[in-house]
């Protein structure tokens, strides 16, 4: 037996990505795959030339060549390999501007 109606969509395992532009605007977008099957198609999704979205009421074409970065929730721990870092921390510009500022014990 399969869930049906609207609660079984917001059980349903979703990948959130967030796509950065050249420009330096940005858009996220609620995928409803589990994070294993994102990763799956990845490699060959970055290697199309538009990626391509269809929402409810349209449907959303990108130019990988305009693409910078790719930002995706939840993390992907399962690709690994040469040039990439696990167990990373993001360092925000508040953190920056206060390393130097306040005596840090450490």
């Amino acid at each position: 037996m399969t869930a049906r109606g609207s609660f079984a969509q917001m059980t349903a395992a979703v990948t959130e990505i967030t796509i950065y532009y050249v420009n330096g605007e940005e858009e996220s977008f609620k995928i409803p795959i589990d994070p294993q099957q994102f990763q799956s198609q990845l490699g060959k999704m970055l290697q199309k030339p538009f990626l391509v979205f269809h929402l409810i009421d349209q449907t959303v074409i990108i130019s990988t060549s305009n693409v910078v970065k790719i930002d995706i929730k939840p993390p992907l721990n399962q690709i690994q390999g040469e040039g990439i870092f696990a167990n990373c921390e993001r360092v925000t510009s508040m953190q920056r501007g206060a390393r130097g500022r306040f005596p840090v014990n450490e």
